[in-house]
């Protein structure tokens, strides 16, 4: 991009600015949905700076343009950001002030003569978000005006909005209707005295209205609002994007449609008793234009609709247990052709990825990534959040440690998995490889064979999967797991399993990753990971009452024995092993080819102490 753009982008910025009477303007690198992955019409932080990097925000005042961005982006933002007078803020260094604190400072100290308000657009910032920055800001004395000053500047091949046609997806892999879903989420409303909701988040309006589209990459979405009140759904989305079939069938489930853009003045003049929003996935624009006339506006977070959607239903529980297994075919023949076929030609980490879609996408059902695959090779699976591009990608050479984090969208679910190989001569393997290994394989099944009350939360039980590493002074800095969507994000809320003090606990229904790792700068990456679902507990014949859960591992793929320290495993570790690869062989060989079937029954034989 050229460096002259963006001057002169920002010369436009400015004069905006000083049309409105700002000191400053933001641009956050979000959209208005709180998107994982975000349609190219809304990467405003990215047209203004040059950074293309997926997470930054900027600053810019009358005479300076900064971009706040971790660590992760250091390097890429030195790069992109050369030339364009935009300063790079290094927000992950421990003397690098908040923008809050930035901006406070020099609006007192360099500009004490100038306007006292900061511009943002309130599209881009959740209520809860625009709040903490509003309330930052006012202690500094300096006010906070919503206004979008980026779209009048933004008139040259600025991306549409993706148009891409919404689809039903079928009651057979939801496993409940829309007319149920609406029922329980009005009982929800009206337990919190509520007849209306907001909703702007796009996986929750895909599960509840048991729809899908392509608008947004990796997640099945439609860009999209909904309002949901006591007898009517509505759906705010370009009418070009659904067919007439599909608005049939909509209608017959009581889903009226509206224009993308009619929600704002439709919420300005809804009529309700209370409105219920999250105020973490619902814009401050969106809050901004409910009627002033009503008083009750519940801000909950999380929202009765993301913890319905995060408890799956047997249907959906068995979808993913479908797709588990379609995946594991994928992967066995993707190993397979690692192990005995792909060094005989040169081999990259991007070619490699492709193989492995090439692989799932011959299976029933698959529709797309999960997540762009993060194949990284020896140093390069050190990098947590790598990602590998044609320009800056390593050649497969020689031996080393091969970290695969992939996963795969089929209708029936949704799919996460990370296993840790090694290629080459297997007499070459470190005995430092197979002791990390080894501990992060400990931590990992020490998570999966939990059992726990009714009421436990993530970071209760976190240290299972850390305690290994500690024990040594090791650690990660990721969450060991995360929720997973059906048929919909690859993330996904409220409960999660990290050391982070979040309140919400662990249900029976939900899904979540177990996926400890340790990771040595410059030399390598390793990191496990399955899928599990919270499920009852059996039963226990001294019970004090309590009702228990457990976790049933869905993933169905081997660990590469190659690198386990088997001196440094238990005998009820081995045990756990063993049976696993028994499942996993027991799931999967049906499945296979004679070839394929020797394969895995190699992979998946018993561990002998």
């Amino acid at each position: 991009m050229s460096c002259m753009k963006i001057i002169e982008r920002l010369a436009a910025l400015r004069a905006e600015m000083k049309a409105h009477g700002l000191a400053a303007y933001i641009v956050p690198g979000t959209d208005p949905h709180a998107s994982e992955y975000m349609a190219p019409h809304w990467m405003e932080m990215s047209w203004i700076t040059g950074f293309l990097g997926e997470t930054g925000t900027a600053v810019v005042t009358m005479d300076r343009a900064l971009l706040w961005t971790d660590s992760r982006y250091y390097l890429q933002a030195e790069a992109e950001l050369q030339g364009t007078t935009v300063e790079l803020m290094r927000e992950s260094d421990v003397d690098c002030p908040t923008i809050s604190d930035w901006l406070k400072s020099d609006i007192t100290n360099r500009h004490p003569q100038t306007t006292n308000t900061i511009g943002v657009n309130p599209e881009m910032y959740s209520v809860n978000a625009y709040k903490k920055l509003r309330d930052e800001l006012e202690d500094g004395g300096i006010s906070l005006k919503s206004v979008d000053l980026i779209r009048p500047i933004w008139t040259e091949n600025r991306p549409d909005i993706p148009m891409f046609p919404l689809y039903i997806y079928d009651d057979k892999f939801a496993g409940e209707s829309v007319e149920s879903k609406l029922s329980r989420l009005r009982e929800a409303l009206a337990e919190k005295r509520c007849d209306a909701a907001v909703v702007a988040e796009l996986d929750e309006i895909g599960w509840l209205l048991n729809i899908r589209g392509k608008d947004v990459d990796y997640t099945p979405c439609v860009i999209s609002y909904v309002v949901v009140e006591a007898t009517k759904c509505t759906l705010f989305i370009d009418r070009r994007k659904v067919s007439a079939t599909s608005a049939e069938e909509l209608q017959k489930k009581g889903i009226a449609l509206a224009g993308y853009e009619d929600v704002f003045p439709y919420l300005n003049k809804l009529q309700a008793k209370g409105v219920l929003f999250d105020g973490n996935r619902v814009n401050e624009a969106l809050y901004e234009a409910i009627n002033p006339a009503i008083s009750r506006k519940v801000n909950a977070s999380p929202s009765p609709l993301q913890v319905m959607m995060s408890i799956k239903n047997e249907v959906e529980l068995n979808g993913e247990r479908e797709a588990m297994k379609v995946d594991a075919v994928a992967l066995t023949r993707f190993f397979m052709w690692l192990e005995n076929e792909a060094m005989k030609t040169p081999q990259t980490e991007i070619t490699l990825a492709d193989k492995l879609h090439e692989f799932r996408a011959m299976g029933k059902n698959f529709t797309d990534e999960s997540f762009c695959t993060i194949a990284g090779w020896k140093g390069n699976g050190a990098i947590v959040h790598y990602h590998a591009t044609p320009e800056a990608c390593a050649k497969i050479e020689g031996n080393g440690v091969l970290l695969l984090d992939s996963g795969g969208q089929y209708l029936d679910g949704t799919t996460d998995i990370t296993r840790t190989v090694w290629i080459g001569d297997e007499k070459a393997i470190p005995a430092a490889v197979k002791h990390d290994f080894t501990l992060v394989l400990k931590g990992h099944i020490a998570l999966a064979k939990a059992r726990f009350p009714k009421g436990t939360r993530g970071n209760q039980l976190d240290v299972l999967a850390h305690q290994y590493m500690w024990a040594e002074g090791i650690t990660y800095g990721h969450g060991t797991g995360h929720g997973v969507g059906h048929f919909m994000g690859c993330h996904e809320g409220p409960a999660n399993i990290r050391t982070d003090n979040n309140t919400n606990p662990m249900r029976a229904g939900n899904v979540f990753s177990d996926e400890p790792g340790i990771y040595r700068t410059n030399e390598y990456g390793i990191r496990t990971e399955n899928l599990v679902v919270c499920v009852p507990a059996g039963n226990f014949p001294r019970t004090t009452g309590e009702t228990y859960y457990e976790f049933e591992t869905i993933t169905l793929c081997f660990y590469d024995k190659r690198l386990m320290d088997i001196s440094m495993l238990t005998a009820e570790e081995i045990d756990w092993i063993n049976a696993y690869h028994a499942r996993v062989a027991a799931e999967t060989l049906p499945r296979l080819n004679d070839e394929e079937k020797a394969y895995l029954e190699e992979k998946c034989k018993p561990i002998v102490k």
